[in-house]
């Protein structure tokens, strides 16, 4: 673990704001507090904030409800506005790297390097080769300033911003480690987007955000039924808990659109062993709360051919106190693995 204070975790999501706070002690972390709140419809679209007041606002309700008044936070983005490539370049010093990156940058970003934020993270150092892998990431701009101005609105100080899919990550390693003779993917699965990493001789090797996701299951039920999105929304949920109940005539369409996720899943799964040199994925871990159709993991599972495991996000985290609601982490779990893997950054990291 780094120095310093544990932040505040804070997933800007685009259906719900959750929150987390973990404190560190002997035995490994623990969760003191836990918040969630819906979101607006339409209050963040393809990661863009449509509606900065309604995001404040669920912000502080989320923080309130949770009795956080920790101020400082991490906060993640993901989807279209980030980009995320490995790449090789010549063995250098830490201040070489510093002063070459932007170059770098520009050779394999398709923004201009002017309108994004670039940071990057050395994987593997090879002596032998005269050669370097870093992980490179750039975020545009304009979508990091909108999300630093929400936090800040709601009278936050935001330390840290992270990448979804690398909060996961963090949470995962911290649970389960991360084999170095393994190659895995890790797929979180929220409302709008599905995002996949795939973890390869013990470094993140390829990420990709798929823009299908809960709602897409949602928006079929009520497209077909012709029924409101609140209402095919329900009878989603439904489904999962009563399949052959009143909403007996949803599995069918759940069924259908998780097997088009699948596939798109499966595509980039395809993408990454071909061009890898990879030969298998030993296992998928699934996560986020569109994980919860049983049909998506098994849809997954029958595509992939690969074993698919539920990934809990408080396998190693005990919940502490009585300010974490256990009724909320029943029915919210599932969808709190961003909101922990960002409470686990700290208020004094430094760069390895």
């Amino acid at each position: 673990m780094a120095d310093g204070n544990n932040l505040v975790g804070v997933d800007i999501g685009s259906s719900a704001i959750k929150v987390c706070q973990l404190k560190e002690g002997r035995k490994g972390l623990s969760l003191v507090r836990a918040g969630y709140c819906p979101l607006p419809p339409q209050s963040i679209v393809d990661g863009h904030v449509m509606n900065a007041s309604a995001i404040v606002a669920a912000v502080g309700r989320a923080l309130a409800d949770a009795k956080i008044k920790q101020r400082e936070v991490a906060l993640s983005i993901s989807g279209q506005a980030v980009i995320i490539r490995k790449i090789t370049v010549p063995l250098m010093t830490q201040n070489e790297l510093d002063e070459q990156i932007q170059w770098e940058a520009e050779q394999h970003i398709p923004f201009d390097i002017k309108d994004v934020h670039v940071d990057y993270e050395v994987l593997r150092r090879r002596p032998e080769a005269g050669q370097m892998d870093l992980l490179l990431v750039a975020a545009k701009r304009e979508e990091v300033n909108d999300y630093l101005e929400v936090a800040k609105a709601a009278k936050l100080k935001p330390l840290i911003l992270d990448i979804d899919a690398f909060t996961v990550q963090n949470l995962f390693e911290y649970g389960r480690g991360i084999p170095a003779d393994q190659t895995f993917g890790i797929i979180n699965v929220g409302a709008s987007l599905t995002s996949i990493n795939i973890v390869s001789r013990g470094a993140s090797s390829f990420t990709r955000d798929i823009p299908n996701a809960g709602n897409y299951v949602t928006e079929q039920i009520q497209k077909q039924l012709g029924v409101t999105f609140e209402q095919a929304e329900e009878l989603k949920c439904q489904s999962v808990a009563q399949p052959f109940g009143p909403a007996a005539q949803v599995p069918p369409i759940v069924d259908a659109v998780c097997d088009t996720i699948a596939g798109e899943i499966q595509r980039s799964l395809d993408f990454f062993l071909a061009t890898s040199g990879e030969p298998e994925m030993h296992r998928i871990y699934l996560t986020g709360g569109t994980s919860n159709l049983p049909a998506l993991s098994a849809a997954i599972s029958r595509r992939s051919r690969v074993q698919v495991e539920m990934l809990q996000p408080l396998e190693r985290v005990t919940v502490e106190g009585k300010d974490v609601s256990a009724d909320m982490l029943r029915a919210r779990g599932s969808q709190l693995c961003v909101a922990l893997g960002l409470a686990m950054r700290k208020d004094k990291e430094k760069r390895a």
